[in-house]
């Protein structure tokens, strides 16, 4: 069983920059692919950015966030530069525990979750 905790959410105004990580315990991310998802109040929950045997990015946020891996620390990091106030909602990781190579920018795909960590950004 895998646990996933985010961190690194807070309050920031447009044009500044975040660095989340979602730190995983119970196994090794290794390759299994690992989305990062964002949800603002009333809205669905929608994809950012993946990483698996190639890394994949939203079209609102490719070129301002990049998403990394450090094996090491079984940690997986996103990188959110150049914030802007559509930017702001809960960021969650997910993991997903086959090592398949393969990015997703579905929900379903994934068997983990972590809770959330609040991403505010003031115009």
């Amino acid at each position: 069983q895998v646990q996933l905790v985010e961190s690194g959410g807070g309050f920031v105004q447009a044009g500044g920059s975040l660095r989340l990580s979602c730190a995983a315990s119970g196994r090794t991310f290794t390759n299994y692919p690992v989305g990062w998802f964002r949800q603002a109040p009333g809205k669905e929950r929608e994809f950012v950015a993946g990483i698996g045997g190639f890394t994949d990015y939203a079209d609102s946020v490719k070129g301002r966030f990049t998403i990394s891996r450090d094996s090491a620390k079984n940690v997986v990091h996103l990188q959110m530069n150049s914030l802007k106030p559509d930017d702001t909602g809960v960021y969650y990781c997910a993991a997903k525990l086959r090592a398949d190579g393969g990015v997703y920018r579905r929900t379903p795909f994934y068997d983990y979750w972590g809770q959330g960590t609040q991403v505010t950004v003031s115009s």
